[in-house]
């Protein structure tokens, strides 16, 4: 073997090291979002360690929709303002909240207009859609259904370090209705098993897609 020579078991290291992990600009994850994109929002390894896919419920569309319950756990949620849950007339889901993080789930909803079981993805993006309307009604939605919303604390990230926060918090900062759906990538493998950091890099930049940091880097 030549000096220069590498080993079959040292090729990959020494051809090729792997990029230090960052997240991406703010400044682009707010343009992306903005338009339409979806963000992949990573919270602290010390909380949940999970990354959620989450997209402005105004431009959910059934494709984009679709696209999320494939890759995600499928357990779509919805972030809305306190103030807009009590309008809608959605209470919470119960009355003791015993969740470990304290997630602020409501009375899950069905928008009535145009849907069938409420369970497809085209049903529970038009749902999505109607939720972010100023124009909705609470007489607009069945209860219980197939979309749950989540209810955002007052002061955004800065009261509380969650996904249901960052999902209203990135509608206002980019003039979007505050109404953010969201849900937790999971891997593609045998077992389902939830997407951490690293997993979450490598889908976003699969994907195209801008990654971010609900807490301060």
């Amino acid at each position: 073997m030549s000096p220069t020579a590498v080993s079959p078991r040292a090729a990959p290291a020494a051809l090729k090291r792997p990029a230090a992990f960052a997240f991406d600009p703010i400044d682009a994850a707010f343009a992306a979002f903005h338009a339409g994109e979806f963000l992949v929002v990573m919270d602290s390894e010390d909380r949940e360690n999970e990354g959620d896919l989450i997209i402005a419920a105004a431009h959910c569309t059934t494709e984009k929709m679709a696209w999320m319950i494939k890759h995600t756990s499928g357990y779509i949620c919805i972030a809305l303002p306190a103030e807009r849950l009590a309008e809608l007339d959605l209470p919470p889901m119960v009355p003791d909240n015993q969740d470990r993080h304290r997630t602020a789930y409501t009375v899950t909803v069905d928008y009535k207009h145009g849907t069938t079981t409420g369970i497809s993805a085209a049903d529970r993006s038009a749902t999505a859609r109607a939720l972010a309307s100023p124009d909705a009604l609470p007489s607009d939605f069945t209860r219980p259904g197939h979309m749950v919303p989540l209810r955002a604390r007052a002061g955004g990230v800065l009261a509380r370090m969650g996904h249901t926060e960052s999902a209203v918090d990135l509608c206002r900062l980019t003039g979007l209705p505050p109404a953010g759906v969201l849900c937790e990538l999971v891997n593609d493998d045998a077992q389902g098993t939830m997407a951490r950091r690293d997993d979450c890099r490598a889908f976003a930049d699969k994907w195209g897609l801008k990654m971010i940091s609900v807490t301060p880097s």
